[in-house]
């Protein structure tokens, strides 16, 4: 495991925990509620959800396996985790439980769980095929592992965010990341990492998600509010009014006829299930 690469993400995600999925761009939620339909989760099940974040998969599997079920979700930024656990307390929420972990190893209980989710977390791993044989011995037998990676997107997309590459170094450029090479590239590729991990029944579906800006200022702020504030911080701070100006003049220029930014992204779901 690489342990430099797990903290640079873990440094990321405690940075923008208190904006993430909370900038008035519905994204984070409704890509894991996805996952979760998917994943048909059933009342009285146990749910683990990898890379919780703000809750956007676990609040969605508690709610659905209650009220006998039960449902955790684990992350290793501080930050999320205290949000998580805030918020778990205000709902007022039983059989939830919230906890800071890695999730390429977690200190979890072997066959403990029904179900497994994890939304948009894979593919910042450091070794992504072990994460998902130790997520595989969490399961029952028979249980169901669901993951969402990212697919194709708006080609304009690409656009913005190669303003960004001459300031980034090789670990941003990862192909895992970025979707154009290597095991997350495609659909067929995401199900041979599953069935090398000992899953059977792999298949993905799969959905266009569209984010609306209402200006590049909007645009920014949700930039700043995820992973993408890796790629702001790459940047050196004398450049980045620079760069800021650039990208606001792009994005200008995507304005659609209503005056907002419309970008598509396709989220692939694969399921799985360990061997009975």
């Amino acid at each position: 495991m690489d342990a430099a690469a797990s903290a640079r993400v873990a440094a990321v995600f405690d940075r923008v925990a208190d904006t993430y999925d909370k900038v008035d761009v519905p994204w984070f939620t409704p890509i894991a509620q996805g996952l979760v339909r998917a994943l048909a989760p059933r009342p009285g099940e146990r749910a683990l959800d990898v890379g919780c974040g703000r809750g956007a998969a676990l609040f969605p599997l508690a709610e659905a396996v209650a009220p006998t079920g039960s449902a955790t979700g684990i992350d290793l930024a501080p930050g999320m985790v205290a949000a998580t656990r805030a918020e778990v307390a205000r709902r007022g929420l039983t059989g939830v439980d919230v906890h800071l972990m890695d999730a390429t190893a977690p200190d979890l209980p072997a066959g403990g769980y029904h179900l497994v989710a994890s939304s948009l977390v894979v593919f910042f791993l450091p070794d992504p095929a072990a994460a998902l044989r130790a997520w595989r011995e969490l399961l029952v037998p028979g249980g169901r592992l669901g993951i969402a990676t990212f697919g194709a997107r708006d080609p304009r997309w690409e656009a913005l965010d190669a303003l960004f590459r001459p300031y980034l170094p090789p670990q941003l450029l990862d192909a895992r990341t970025s979707g154009t090479a290597g095991p997350f590239a495609s659909d067929a590729g995401v199900e041979e990492l599953l069935t090398a991990a000992g899953y059977q029944r792999v298949r993905t579906t799969g959905v266009d998600v569209q984010a609306v800006f209402t200006d590049p200022d909007h645009w920014y702020a949700f930039s700043m509010s995820h992973g993408q504030r890796a790629m702001w911080d790459a940047v050196p701070e004398d450049e980045r009014a620079t760069l800021r100006a650039a990208t606001t003049d792009f994005a200008e220029g995507l304005r659609g006829d209503d005056g907002t930014i419309r970008l598509t992204q396709r989220v692939r779901y694969t399921l799985a299930e360990r061997p009975a």
